[in-house]
């Protein structure tokens, strides 16, 4: 009994110094040589950190509850993480290179964001109106602000084509700025092809470079309040409006959830990015290639409704 009781408290001991050698290593800002970081290269230190190691030695997770619902999900790839910790929570086949849909036009708004200026007028001409699935119609004009939303909420695609155009002069050079973007972000299994998505083979991501894209682009608070919005009235410059709905219904259907994008092609199958809060747990979740447009949903809730419980056992444990 006393020799069990030994094994109890190594085990409590090497699990409460792993966690504090994370807290100190995630939490400390210091570079190379005591240097203290910018908050950018904080904030991309915090991104990039991603441990598949530490929780498995926290916890049983076959032993949570859900966890037996996992092998039943359609989705052909994903990645479950908690942002405080960087501890992969689920994944599976989470470097596979794959089709991304409109989870492409996550990049397409940051760089909207950082390049763009919002007043600015964006019309619809010939060489944008391409797709002729989307909302918006030829010859209309958006302040740039704006017609982001209507990209991010309804996954414009020619909204995503305009904004291309105006701040990179044309689609190429566009592009080309996303694969910059995507270098400087780490995402080093992802190319970028079309700033909306539509079919291209040569436009494809992975779970784990999506999960260290959503965890940058949601600490801007000026993202995250455009892809947390349920519904806007979108003004046009000639005076009309249009309503519109997000498509990412568990900004309404789960608790905490506050974004982020949809995506659907035949090519890509159904795909979601999502994070959410829930008792100061904050967890992100790229989920590839669902079976339907609901199950996307049904599947993410699934694995969120795993993630809490697998990160409220380590506290009730430790």
């Amino acid at each position: 009994m006393l020799h069990n009781g030994y094994i109890k408290l190594d085990t409590l001991f090497l699990k409460c110094a792993m966690l504090l050698l994370l807290v100190l290593c995630n939490g400390c800002g210091g570079g190379e040589g005591g240097v203290a970081l910018t908050p950018e290269q904080q904030r991309l230190q915090k991104i990039a950190f991603i441990d598949t190691i530490t929780l498995p030695t926290l916890v049983c997770l076959d032993s949570i509850e859900g966890y037996n619902l996992l092998d039943g999900l359609s989705a052909e790839a994903w990645m479950l993480v908690d942002d405080s910790t960087g501890f992969v929570i689920s994944q599976k086949n989470a470097t596979r290179q794959l089709c991304m849909a409109s989870i492409t036009k996550m990049m397409t708004c940051l760089l909207a964001l950082e390049k763009g200026n919002p007043t600015d007028t964006v019309y619809i001409t010939d060489d944008v109106y391409i797709a002729k699935d989307s909302r918006v119609r030829l010859g209309d004009g958006y302040r740039l602000d704006h017609l982001v939303y209507e990209m991010m909420l309804v996954s414009d695609n020619d909204a995503a084509y305009a904004l291309a155009k105006h701040i990179g002069g044309d689609t190429l050079t566009f592009c080309d700025m996303m694969n910059q973007k995507a270098v400087y972000l780490g995402m080093d299994s992802t190319h970028f092809a079309n700033p909306n998505g539509v079919p291209n083979i040569h436009n494809y991501s992975c779970a784990r470079d999506l999960i260290r894209l959503s965890r940058y682009v949601m600490r801007d608070s000026a993202y995250a309040e455009i892809v947390g919005t349920v519904e806007k009235d979108i003004p046009l410059v000639d005076g009309r409006h249009m309503p519109i709905q997000n498509t990412n219904v568990m900004l309404t259907t789960y608790e905490g959830c506050f974004g982020i994008k949809t995506g659907f092609t035949r090519q890509a199958g159904n795909c979601l990015a999502s994070a959410v809060t829930r008792d100061g747990i904050t967890l992100y979740l790229v989920l590839l290639n669902s079976r339907s447009m609901s199950s996307r949903f049904t599947e993410s809730a699934i694995l969120f409704d795993y993630g809490f419980k697998v990160m409220k056992a380590i506290a009730k444990d430790i």
